[in-house]
């Protein structure tokens, strides 16, 4: 049927600000499901409360509201709009239960608002673990043996019933927020209090633990009509036990049988079409014993998922971008497939390729924290890899993950002996599979660690084939070793950093010869159908192949470096960096190319740029692109700290850097020689002195006199820095900093206790500076600018002390000769103004003042980093009444126990903007209080 011509308008409710179990992915969802109804003619109204995301920029939805996600707020969009209809699915569990809360009290049908895409009786069928298990009962599906408690005398007697290892699942909740293995009684209090002060019904499901169970997860979509398509089927490389956020993931399934694989299928599309008034995507979880292949249910989400995204990367598949058409009446074979552009959107994706998702962690951020993964998910980020085999796409995600993996396998650093390895096996931590293989290496059997973790034997061969390649090489130096060797390294994804090490010579010289014998990168399509229909997505991941399916134009060519997987101080406002650099480069008539390697973002839809590289952002894969499409040049300063470190290398190969060069990042990033320049332009600092060693960085804090702030180069959020009081502290942490960071020069600073600080944007042509916000936080320094409530406009700053920031920050900007964007801090006390830092890239603050101003700040660094426009070419008028406070985010309640007090390192997942009219409101006067009593100690 065509779609439903009364629905005119439509409210899209976003999932607020980025934490711990719901990230970036709803912002890609939200993101595409907003284009695809303007596509329709529908006036599409978004409330989302996430400065740092392009769902909320101006180009994505009809009217933008950035507003607190709550049932007021709802109203308020209501009594402004004439709403016809409410998508709460595109918005991760925030959406659903705020729908829910809504429509509890009566508010859409006040305002004659429909839910499109899923009802509210859908919503409680799956999310309500009661009404789940009864109906999958109803149906026929197998589920593990449980009761739901909504008391904490019920949970103990229902587990007495049931008997241990129990799992208990909170109602209603996401990223398996207080979900928890409970093995003996004496941790079945804590478990249950827990689980049922997270569930918002205050209702746990008490279930019994299928512990080394095989786990899978079927994307799906349906339409009105009943129909219903598998869009992709992803099988956990981690057992049950292990949320699927934390678990490593590979699509297409490896290890399922035709058999289990149809039966599955037949549960998963008889539960779709049972769910009841619901058409769009949805998620489904089962898990399979491996003994006998017995199948029971684990849950389906009535929404886009965070496999969703991952899922629609992996395929090629716009998921949210269909899912919002079934919403509005469109069934399936009345849709276009978006990737052939002649077939329709009722078909299954065939993948001739192997995606490998692997999850990025941040404990180093959360000292003390348990580091065991289980039923709630820890993971701030993730990867996803594309290769032609399992055991390549392993590795390039490896590569990816931005933690100094080379591949599967850290070297240069001690291993652990057999016995150590084995003993970290029991329990599964962050770095579980790179112990896998180190065990394999140290000659454990396939059939022990199969035994110990309960993962599949088919993955665990598939890494013992790395692991016996890896030994003959060690057999090898580079003048040795056989050519079959090492093309068969490099198509299992070798980079050459590891042959490097395992050869015995430099990357340089790996790639030279490789490249001399034709061991070089093809790149293949993703085109959903595995080359059945041709494709016109230009969408490519590189393999090791004889044909080559990447064309490069005639055109003039920009590549756009992203910042890899989302981690504490680098998240997702890069990625609308990103997106907004993809947008200039086109308006400036060149061909704009995006290489990244995170599946959540927007930056890397199938169609955002005119051609994207799904690969890491790892020096070996760029260059490779770089060789193949020779493009005008490269901008990095758009991907963070990921894209920055690049540098270097783009430098020494005589790759044009787009903006500011190199040598002049080098100095703003380098501490020690922007501390030499700031001297040599008489700009305050505080005392500093750089030191390799302990002996050094003593004698350097006798002369700046402590408290003393010891950071390294060429870092980001903060990483490893520390205030310390006294030489004990001081010679602790260079030992810590020594250890992680090898070469790393040391700056140790004077530490300015109890002042104010502030920070500049600011965008600069080569004549003219123009400053984007002076942010103002309101905590005192010392806490990380990414850990502080701002302000903006500056609030309590003398127009003296503002009006010096803005002339330090054009004066650096000048010294340093930037095309583009800069970020400055500065510290002001007595009234005297100090220069922190500068940062010569777009920064965590840049879509904050964009979106609090309503300017479009990116698009505008873009194209004076391109030299194709001058900041005269530009009428900016900055909208905003009031003040816009950033609000920073943390999510602690993942880490019980953790020490939740903020320091120079940054530790928030996310942020929320908060718009107030003057200083006199509450929330403003309560946060100054805080900061007022902390001056006065």
């Amino acid at each position: 049927m065509p779609k439903d011509s009364s629905i005119k308008s439509v409210l899209i409710i976003g999932s607020g600000p980025i934490i711990i179990g719901q990230a970036c992915e709803f912002d890609y969802s939200g993101s595409q499901a907003a284009r695809s109804l303007r596509e329709e003619g529908i006036k599409v109204v978004l409330i989302n409360s996430n400065p740092a995301t392009i769902m909320t920029d101006p180009m994505m939805a009809d009217k933008v509201y950035l507003l607190p996600l709550t049932v007021e707020s709802i109203e308020q969009i209501l009594e402004e709009h004439q709403i016809d209809a409410v998508l709460p699915t595109m918005g991760g569990q925030t959406a659903l239960n705020l729908c829910k809360e809504v429509d509890e009290l009566g508010i859409w049908q006040k305002y004659n608002v429909r839910l499109i895409g899923v009802d509210i009786k859908a919503i409680d069928k799956a999310e309500d673990r009661e009404q789940f298990r009864q109906w999958m009962i109803q149906l026929g599906v197998p589920v593990a043996p449980a009761r739901t408690a909504n008391s904490f005398l019920e949970g103990k007697e229902f587990a007495q019933e049931i008997g241990f290892p129990l799992v208990i699942r909170p109602s209603f909740t996401l990223g398996g927020t207080g979900g928890g293995f409970v093995h003996s009684k004496d941790e079945l209090d804590e478990a249950l209090q827990r689980g049922l002060q997270a569930s918002p019904i205050h209702e746990v499901l008490v279930e019994k633990a299928v512990l080394g169970w095989k786990e899978f997860e079927l994307e799906l979509l349906r339409d009105s009509n009943d129909n219903v398509v598998i869009i992709c089927t992803v099988e956990n490389l981690d057992p049950m036990g292990i949320h699927t956020g934390d678990s490593i993931t590979v699509a297409p399934a490896m290890t399922l049988s035709d058999t289990s694989f149809q039966d599955m299928r037949n549960k998963a599309i008889m539960m779709m079409r049972d769910l009841g008034n619901f058409a769009g995507g949805c998620n489904v979880q089962f898990s399979q014993n491996p003994a006998n292949e017995e199948l029971i249910a684990i849950e389906i989400n009535p929404r886009v998922s965070r496999s969703s995204a991952l899922a629609s990367k992996a395929t090629g598949y716009p998921i949210a971008k269909i899912a919002a058409k079934l919403a509005i009446g469109y069934t399936l074979d009345e849709l276009e497939n978006q990737i052939t552009k002649t077939t329709s959107a009722f078909f299954e994706p065939a993948l001739d390729y192997v995606i490998v998702k692997m999850p990025r962690w941040n404990f180093d951020k959360f000292k003390g924290a348990d580091q065991t993964l289980g039923l709630q998910m820890k993971s701030v980020g993730e990867v996803m890899a594309i290769g032609r085999t399992f055991p390549e796409a392993l590795q390039k995600a490896c590569q990816s993950l931005e933690n100094d993996a080379l591949g599967l396998g850290y070297y240069g650093k001690s291993l652990m002996s057999s016995e150590q390895l084995l003993e970290r096996m029991k329990t599964p931590t962050w770095d579980r599979i790179f112990r896998i293989k180190d065990a394999l290496m140290a000659g454990v059997s396939v059939k022990h660690l199969h035994q110990m973790t309960y993962i599949d034997k088919w993955f665990l061969n598939q890494i013992n084939d790395i692991v016996t390649l890896e030994k003959q090489l060690l057999e090898f130096d580079l003048n040795t070793v056989p050519n079959d060797l090492l093309s068969e390294a490099k198509k299992m994804g070798f980079s050459d950093m590891q042959l490097t090490h395992l050869l015995d010579c430099e990357e340089d010289e790996v790639y030279a010869k490789r490249k001399a014998l034709g061991i070089t990168r093809t790149f293949k399509m993703v085109d959903t159908c595995a080359a059945e229909f041709e494709a016109k997505t230009p969408y490519f991941y590189s393999t090791f192949d004889t044909e080559n399916e990447s064309k490069p134009t005639d055109k003039k060519k920009v590549i756009v470096l992203g910042s890899g997987p989302n981690r504490i101080g680098q998240g997702i406002e890069f990625d609308y960096c990103c997106t907004h650099g993809l947008q200039a480069i086109q308006e400036s008539g060149y061909e704009a190319i995006m290489v990244n390697c995170n599946p959540e973002t927007v930056s890397t839809d199938f169609d955002m740029a005119d051609k994207l590289y799904f690969e890491p952002v790892f020096w070996e894969h760029l260059w490779e692109i770089i060789e193949l499409e020779k493009p005008e040049g490269v901008i990095v300063q758009l991907g963070g700290q990921t894209a920055l470190k690049l540098a270097k290398r783009l430098e020494e190969k005589g790759v044009k850097i787009i903006g500011t060069s190199f040598d002049n990042m080098d100095i703003a990033e380098d501490r020690g020689r922007f501390s030499d320049l700031l001297k040599d332009l008489g700009i305050p600092y505080p005392n500093y002195g750089t030191a390799y060693n302990t002996d050094d960085a003593i004698e350097v804090a006798k002369e700046v006199g402590y408290p003393v702030l010891v950071r390294p180069s060429y870092v980001l959020g903060g990483q490893r820095m520390r205030i310390v009081i006294n030489e004990e502290e001081l010679e602790t942490s260079v030992l810590s900093l020594l250890k992680h960071l090898p070469g790393n020069k040391i700056l140790i600073d004077h530490f300015l206790d109890r002042c104010q600080e502030a920070e500049i944007d600011g965008i600069f042509d080569g004549d003219d500076f123009h400053v984007m916000g002076v942010m103002e936080h309101i905590e005192p320094a010392g806490i990380h600018s990414g850990d502080s409530n701002a302000l903006l406009p500056s609030f309590n700053l003398t127009p003296l002390e503002v009006t010096t920031m803005e002339f330090y920050a054009e004066k650096i900007a000048r010294a340093l000769n930037i095309r583009g964007l800069i970020n400055i801090q500065f510290a002001i006390k007595n009234g005297q103004v100090f220069v922190i830092e500068a940062n010569p890239r777009a920064s965590r603050t840049t879509p904050f003042i964009a979106k609090a101003y309503q300017v479009p700040y990116l698009n505008i660094a873009t194209k004076v980093m391109l030299g194709a426009k001058k900041l005269k070419d530009f009428t900016i008028e900055k909208n905003l009444k009031g003040f816009a406070i950033k609000e920073p985010v943390f999510s602690f309640n993942k880490f019980p126990g953790v020490n939740k007090e903020l320091g120079p390192e940054m530790k928030s997942t996310g942020e929320a903007i908060r718009f107030i009219k003057d200083l006199r409101d509450p929330y403003f006067r309560t946060l100054y209080k805080e900061k007022s009593m902390y001056l006065s100690k």
